[in-house]
């Protein structure tokens, strides 16, 4: 255990900010999750949505130093990505 009053304190906002932390990183998973979940629906408009909700998660989280910037880069980039190949495998006269 901590000895004394600043580490005592630390200790107080490690775990505040640890609390804070792990639901930020749960909202990211979740609506990542919900956005591959409408990439085998056929509403291309719910995901679209579902891919801006998961878009400003990462870069909220990634703003506020709970993930790396890259990292969020990199998960957003995978994200579009598949979004993109769902968006042009529904319209092949468009590539054609």
């Amino acid at each position: 255990m901590a000895h004394t009053k600043s580490a005592r304190k630390r200790i107080r906002q490690d775990e505040k900010r640890r609390v804070r932390n792990q639901s930020v990183k749960t909202r990211v998973r979740s609506l990542t999750k919900q956005f591959r979940a409408t990439l085998d629906e056929s509403d291309s408009e719910k995901t679209a949505k579902a891919l801006k909700e998961a878009i400003q998660a990462l870069d909220k989280a990634a703003t506020k130093g709970i993930m790396h910037s890259k990292t969020a880069s990199r998960k957003i980039g995978r994200l579009s990505k598949a979004a993109h190949k769902k968006s042009s495998a529904e319209t092949p006269e468009a590539s054609a």
